[in-house]
């Protein structure tokens, strides 16, 4: 046994810790049923659940809400979830963890000045919902606006893996003569040219999708503006694959020649806008695939629209569109998953600081993923795409 006297003890009582909890303030926390024709995904799992409410906080989960995920209302319930019939009894909870934007229905169930979380998605959330959490003083958080220590997006980027592997899983599919394609095999064999897949973006969806691409054979394009992305997708996966900054001439060529096109370019906090016009969608081969990720932010087509993961799919000049907000609801458990590791730790980094507002003053990462403080809309771009002027949140938080 050590008797050391300058050297502190490594355990921390148990009388202690209970004494500490029992100071901070007690978060009530409420995760609704989602309408599965729009949304499969939850952001806590049972296991997340467990992460929080061992800290002392109310978790409340509507019946049901797990079955598009295959857990059951027992393993919330086991997990420390209290179960509730109805979505009021959701809402009225301190914070409300959706995935999808809230709507105006479900705002008007919620306190004021309470706060709702959720994923942006602009073709999701009406200027409608944005007046109501404005009349009703609400704080509204935008799971892909927040930023960890690394100042990178830790939601964005772990729905982006995912989302790049579903789309090569989704074009290689609708290429198929089962599901209405040209009968084509998405890769290349020994003897037949291989099919072309171009990227729009570089980040790490393409990353993924082209990695993905890649292993089976595929010729795969990816565009950008910034040399720096660029560099980087080279860099982790070698000479094979082919990167251009947007010239014009080389990417017009680029798209009459694919056999898919996936798009992956975002606005929301960047000034660049780019969208390929209807008649380059006109040039392309006939039979071949968009998949546009960037839908939910306006898309990167002119020809896009934002369709629902029951209904994903349409057709424009004789090429096949796959234009969803939400691919990673097409594996809505691994995405499940994922995000329930992001969001359980932020939940408990709230309860420390003692409130949502707290937790603002105290985390920039935090704060910029605050779309709406107190009822005024805190995010210079999304309040210009949708006519609404917009405060800084940073002056509003001066005096806190």
């Amino acid at each position: 046994m050590n008797t050391d006297p300058n050297i502190r003890p490594k355990l921390f009582p148990e009388e202690c810790l209970l004494r500490e909890l029992a100071r901070q303030p007690r978060l009530s926390i409420g995760i609704p049923r989602e309408n599965p024709a729009l949304e499969t995904r939850l952001p806590l799992t049972p296991e997340g659940v467990a992460i929080v409410v061992e800290e002392g906080h109310s978790v409340y989960v509507q019946r049901g809400a797990g079955e598009s995920i295959a857990y059951t209302d027992l393993q919330y319930s086991e997990a420390g979830a209290f179960l509730v019939d109805g979505a009021a009894d959701v809402f009225s909870a301190d914070i409300v963890l959706k995935i999808a934007p809230p709507t105006p229905e479900e705002l008007l169930l919620m306190n004021d000045g309470s706060t709702v979380m959720s994923l942006l998605q602009v073709n999701g959330l009406s200027k409608e919902s944005l007046q109501l959490m404005m009349a009703k003083r609400l704080n509204a958080v935008a799971y892909d606006l927040i930023k960890d220590q690394q100042k990178a997006f830790p939601v964005v980027n772990s729905l982006s893996e995912i989302e790049g592997i579903c789309a090569i899983s989704v074009i290689s599919e609708l290429m198929t003569s089962e599901h209405g394609g040209k009968g084509l095999l998405l890769g290349g064999v020994a003897g037949i040219s291989p099919t072309e897949v171009v990227i729009l973006g570089a980040g790490i969806t393409s990353t993924a999708a082209a990695q993905t691409a890649l292993a089976i054979g595929a010729t795969v394009k990816v565009f950008d503006y910034d040399i720096n992305k660029l560099r980087q997708v080279k860099q982790h996966l070698g000479q094979h694959v082919f990167t251009s900054v947007i010239h014009p001439n080389v990417l017009f060529r680029a798209l009459a020649s694919a056999d898919a096109v996936i798009g992956n370019l975002r606005y929301i906090n960047d000034s660049e806008r780019f969208m390929v016009s209807d008649e380059l969608v006109r040039t392309m081969k006939r039979g071949a695939v968009i998949v546009d990720l960037g839908v939910d932010q306006g898309g990167c087509f002119e020809t896009s629209r934002c369709m629902t993961i029951r209904q994903p799919m349409y057709e424009v000049h004789g090429v096949r569109h796959y234009c969803v907000p939400n691919l990673s609801a097409r594996v809505p458990r691994t995405a499940s998953m994922a995000l329930s590791n992001i969001f359980a730790p932020i939940l408990l980094k709230i309860g420390r600081s003692g409130s949502v507002k707290q937790a603002a003053v105290e985390s920039a990462g935090f704060r910029n993923g605050v779309y709406v403080y107190e009822g005024m809309m805190v995010n210079r771009l999304i309040g210009r795409y949708y006519g609404i002027a917009s405060s800084d949140i940073g002056l509003l938080l001066a005096g806190y």
